[in-house]
């Protein structure tokens, strides 16, 4: 489908800083940091979350209240300093925001909406705000919150009936839990406690029985986030209504949308947004395939930048560390090279079977009530259903077909399903053919049946239920399962990534890009994220192993015979490959990483790949022993000496891939993203961990250095870095269309080695900038010899890093360019001489004013 690029009516970031915001940073610590990010080059501030969140909550993507903003960031007024802030220095606001899903907060009184529907059932205002089945053997909204089965509990007499004065509503007769408080019923209060129990509008039940009977739609199979029912007019008012304020009182000026997957209908609601905006800059958090497009009918910007970050993580992994990798892969694990796709379907079972079991139950039952209805369709029984139900979302590889109710299914759709359908149907007895085909048709809406039978409530619904459980199966099943078993690269395996892809050629990113210009020239481009599995630094220090996977795995077997003693004879062979590689990514000049950040990523990344121990199903003892282990490896002296070694050998490579994969996500097309600290080096795993407080002070510092020396000669990486981002970010600030919007545009350059890419990013045509970075060096024997980069005609060149070392247009000797550094980033010299005067003087004046500030001080915390 063609697509004319949208068009936002309002401001269009040209880059954005995200801030995650929670008890660790309030808005006005935020608001301290201005003057700093100013300095930096920052244009728009990317807030996280801010609406009131459960007790406790740490990301704000647990929201509780709509109607208010966070007190635990300091409420709607510090939020409107923090922007009025931003915008008297020319800086935007974006800011993140939920609507797929609620809390189920402890005590559940905190969501108000959700207490009454408890409180009144299917009667409260606010049933039709949750995505609940009200019939059905659970008699009654599902709680599954206990800790043991219903009869112990009451057994233990661990349920008891009090009277507290819930917030907002007064007195008010509970059924307590421990810390859980459920409101009783009106006129049950004088039942016997079981009675009582069977009275409510919801049922208390054991926390595992969610998976296999759960009543109402979840966050993927997360219990304690409710989905709700935004694709009803309602409830998208209701909950977007503060947020359409502060658009319309001009503290807000655009929108990050998370999971908007998950809804009944994303371009519905996205429309719905887009007129209700006034059509401001959207971006969508959207994980696209590896041949998927995000749909060409969203009036949104583009993606939250997932499709960039992997793709220039496989730019700089070297193809022919593949073997090598794979060979140590099979050793540890007994996993070959071509295993990804068995993997991942072994994966997506046993999610399917197991945590969404609830969901997969839920489609089946829809669609035998559709079939038990149609004397037709009755003979496929719920059995057969099930079977071709499971198949077909194990066999779906993307999270969703893009099928509308009451509308014909889009051709790409049609042939994705079937295609599914066709390989679900391979795995399946001959008999279940024609069960297959019914399951096929009304997932994509067609005459199934009777005659004329195509649109009534129930088949709507099982389009919807079909690509809402497709969406969950892939996010547990793949990102959050197979990607934590495959150890061919651990850092390939990112969220939204491809890592049977293992490497991209310099061709494939240019055709790629020059296609995200031309379509989606305002997306977002992101090297880390709160939802990465591992920073930008690590992965760039983990794809090295692919340019020295000969000494890797000589370093590996040394390894293991240096910690032979201490590694526990049941150590899982994906968990001791994984646990190398994440040492290997994280152990830096000041050593390794502090032990409980090691091994709680450790512990999280088995429990996520569950296999020999799991969030619900703990092996405490074998958990223990790992942890034991991994404690011993960062501790041993011998391995200290080993990982000293591999720093030294792979020092260029990390530096060169460092600095590539920045300079490459800042200036492909798109809106360049910095998450907060990331503008130096810092090592950064799963969160929690990478949303560990900054030490915004020692940033500061660390610019002013590079203000004075543009970050040479420091010998420090983290401020190379940081003199890179300075550099690309005061460029795209002093030159906003060569970068975003209609005028520009992206434009590879010519190179006689494929270890060097290149491009120039245009204005009307004109270059404006170029990017030249290096990759897989190790393998130049003899350095770079005569090889060569055709710089664009019309003006000299020079690097504001160091504007004394200009460049003539045309051919330019690679070795001559990254003579002082492994990229190179340049602009048109009269451009250079001008921000290099510029800047110097604006950055004395923001230092003395940041020091005048009447700005609180920042949070604590030390980036590495």
């Amino acid at each position: 489908m063609s697509r004319e690029p949208h068009q936002p009516s309002r401001r269009t970031p040209v880059s954005t800083y995200r801030l995650q915001l929670g008890p660790d940073l309030s808005f006005d610590e935020a608001r301290a940091q201005l003057p700093y990010l100013e300095r930096l080059g920052v244009t728009d501030l990317y807030l996280s979350p801010v609406l009131a969140a459960a007790p406790g909550s740490t990301h704000g993507y647990d929201v509780v209240d709509h109607d208010e903003v966070s007190e635990v960031m300091g409420g709607r007024a510090a939020l409107e300093r923090l922007c009025t802030a931003a915008h008297e220095r020319g800086m935007g606001v974006v800011l993140d925001i939920v609507p797929n899903h609620m809390a189920v907060p402890t005590p559940a009184w905190h969501n108000r909406e959700l207490w009454d529907v408890l409180a009144h059932g299917e009667t409260s205002e606010y049933a039709e705000w949750f995505d609940v089945e009200w019939s059905g053997p659970s008699a009654g909204l599902l709680m599954p919150v206990l800790g043991d089965r219903i009869g112990a509990v009451l057994g233990r007499g661990e349920l008891t009936v009090d009277e507290i004065d819930v917030p907002g509503v007064g007195p008010t007769t509970v059924l307590r839990y421990f810390d859980h408080m459920f409101p009783v019923r009106a006129g049950t209060e004088s039942l016997p406690l079981t009675r009582l129990l069977e009275a409510q509008h919801y049922r208390l039940a054991y926390w595992r029985v969610a998976d296999e009977e759960l009543n109402y739609r979840r966050f993927f199979d997360v219990g304690t986030l409710v989905a709700i029912r935004v694709e009803r007019p309602a409830v998208f008012d209701a909950t977007h209504r503060l947020v359409l304020e502060l658009m319309a009182q001009g503290f807000v000026d655009g929108l990050r949308i998370d999971h908007p997957d998950g809804l009944a209908d994303p371009r519905a609601y996205l429309r719905h947004l887009d007129e209700a905006t006034g059509g401001a800059w959207v971006v969508a958090e959207k994980i696209l395939e590896p041949t998927e497009e995000l749909p060409a009918d969203w009036p949104v910007a583009g993606t939250t930048g997932y499709d960039t970050a992997w793709r220039v993580g496989q730019l700089l992994v070297d193809p022919a560390g593949a073997p090598a990798l794979a060979g140590i892969m099979h050793e540890l694990t007994g996993d070959g090279p071509m295993g990804l796709p068995a993997l991942t379907v072994e994966s997506k079972r046993q999610v399917v079977e197991q945590s969404l079991f609830a969901e997969v139950h839920r489609l089946t039952s829809l669609i035998s009530d559709v079939c038990h209805d149609d004397i037709r369709l009755r003979d496929h029984t719920w059995r057969a259903l099930l079977d071709c139900v499971t198949e077909l979302v194990i066999a779906f590889d993307r999270y969703r077909a893009y099928v509308v109710p009451g509308e014909p299914a889009p051709p790409a759709a049609v042939a994705l399903v079937e295609e599914a359908a066709a390989l679900a149907a391979s795995r399946l007895d001959e008999e279940r053919a024609d069960t297959m085909q019914v399951v096929v048709d009304l997932v994509l809406g067609r005459e199934a049946g009777s005659a004329g039978k195509v649109r009534e409530p129930r088949r709507d619904e099982i389009i919807v239920r079909f690509q809402q459980v497709c969406g969950a199966v892939m996010a547990k099943g793949v990102e959050d399962t197979t990607f934590y078993r495959w150890t061919h690269l651990v850092s390939l395996c990112e969220v939204g990534a491809s890592p049977g892809t293992f490497a991209l050629g310099p061709d494939t990113l240019h055709s790629w890009a020059e296609r995200q210009q031309q379509r989606w020239p305002d997306t977002m481009t992101a090297g880390t994220t709160h939802d990465t599995k591992r920073g930008a630094d690590v992965r760039a220090r983990i794809g090295v192993l692919s340019e020295h996977a000969t000494a890797w795995v000589d370093l590996v077997h040394a390894l293991r015979a240096a910690t032979s003693d201490a590694r526990p004879t049941d150590l899982p062979g994906r968990t001791e490959n994984l646990l190398w590689q994440i040492l290997a990514g994280t152990w830096t000049d000041e050593g390794p990483l502090e032990a409980d950040r090691f091994t709680g990523y450790l512990l999280k990344a088995a429990r996520e790949a569950k296999e020999w121990t799991a969030w619900t199903n703990p092996d405490a003892a074998r958990e223990e022993r790992v942890i034991a282990f991994a404690e011993h490896v960062l501790a041993s002296p011998d391995v200290a000496e080993l990982m000293a070694g591999w720093l030294d050998r792979t020092r260029a490579s990390v530096r060169a891939a460092t600095l590539g994969q920045t300079l490459l996500q800042l200036t492909l097309p798109g809106v360049a993203d910095v998450y907060q600290g990331t503008e130096t080096t810092r090592i950064a795993l799963v969160d929690p961990d990478n949303r560990r407080p900054v030490d915004y002070a020692a940033l500061a510092v660390a610019l002013d250095r590079v203000e004075r020396t543009d970050g040479s000669g420091t010998g420090s990486l983290g401020e190379e870095k940081l003199a890179l981002v300075r550099a690309v970010l005061h460029a795209r600030r002093g030159d906003p269309e060569a970068f975003v919007g209609p005028r520009a545009g992206y434009l590879p350059l010519a190179t006689s080695s494929e270890r060097a890419v290149a491009f120039a990013r245009t204005r009307d045509g004109e270059p404006r900038s170029v990017t030249v970075i290096s990759r897989h060096t190790t393998g130049l024997t003899s350095g770079w010899g005569e090889r060569e980069v055709v710089l664009p005609d019309g003006t000299a060149w020079a690097d504001p890093r160091r504007p004394g070392l200009v460049h003539r247009p045309g051919p330019v000797r690679l070795a001559d360019l990254f003579a002082p550094s492994p990229v190179a980033f340049l602009l048109p010299v009269e451009d250079v001489t001008a921000e290099a005067v510029g800047a110097a003087e604006a950055g004395v004046a923001a230092e003395d004013a940041g020091h005048a500030a009447d700005a609180v001080a920042g949070p604590s915390g030390t980036p590495s």
